[in-house]
């Protein structure tokens, strides 16, 4: 099954060289479950021609605000109206999550809370699951047609589905604890809170790692059933 990854941002180039890019993680993440990929770089406009050109699609993170003027958001928003109208399978995360529901009648913004940074647990339907996080916009209000399927206290929308046809998660089962470190190294200072990134690391130090291989399944189980 061919799954096409939306690319809407690019990861920092001086992490790029060891960690990759927003499209090498996804592949890496769901490597194994009888998935193939093509990326498309819809930030730079490359968008493609029909939304049955793959048999599903990925929209990745951004460091852009699903909220901000960029010239590939319209166009985004009414690619994804579209895949759901004709029941493509589509799953989005942090970014590729908030622009979903933004297109569906839902509203993105930076949210007063602040920041949610590296390993946060998320309550799956009563099952606890560990995932990194690196955002400070969310979901404030969920579209009419999304039913919740993760929170918890500091993200009320943190997974959504729109019936059959969109998955989507505000955490980022992409990264791996040494790029949220390296986030925090080159993108952190001065813009995230020291103490949230302590409180990051000292977590992460643990050991715990988390729960992204359970994830990868839902997803790559989410697009097998449907494609």
């Amino acid at each position: 099954m061919r799954i096409g990854i939306l690319q809407t941002g690019q990861s920092p180039d001086i992490l790029r060289g060891e960690a990759g890019d927003y499209p090498d993680m996804f592949v890496a993440l769901l490597a194994d479950h009888g998935l193939t990929f093509q990326t498309f770089n819809v930030e730079a406009m490359a968008f493609p021609a029909d939304v049955r050109a793959c048999a599903g699609w990925l929209i990745t993170g951004s460091r852009h605000g699903a909220y901000e003027s960029h010239a590939f958001i319209p166009p985004l928003e009414e690619f994804i109206r579209k895949a759901i109208v004709e029941r493509v399978p589509l799953v989005g995360i942090c970014f590729g999550h908030q622009i979903i529901a933004q297109a569906m009648g839902g509203k993105v913004e930076r949210f007063p809370g602040g920041w949610a940074v590296g390993p946060q647990t998320y309550d799956f339907g009563g099952d606890p699951v560990v995932l990194n996080a690196w955002h400070r916009d969310q979901v404030t209000v969920r579209p009419d047609t999304a039913k919740v399927i993760a929170c918890n206290d500091f993200c009320e929308n943190a997974a959504l589905v729109y019936g059959d046809t969109a998955l989507t998660i505000q955490a980022h089962p992409e990264f791996r604890d040494a790029f949220v470190e390296g986030l925090m190294a080159t993108r952190g200072p001065g813009l995230v809170p020291d103490p949230l990134m302590t409180e990051a690391r000292a977590r992460m130090a643990t050991g715990r790692g988390t729960d992204a291989a359970r994830v990868a399944d839902q997803i790559a189980d989410f697009f097998l059933k449907r494609g």
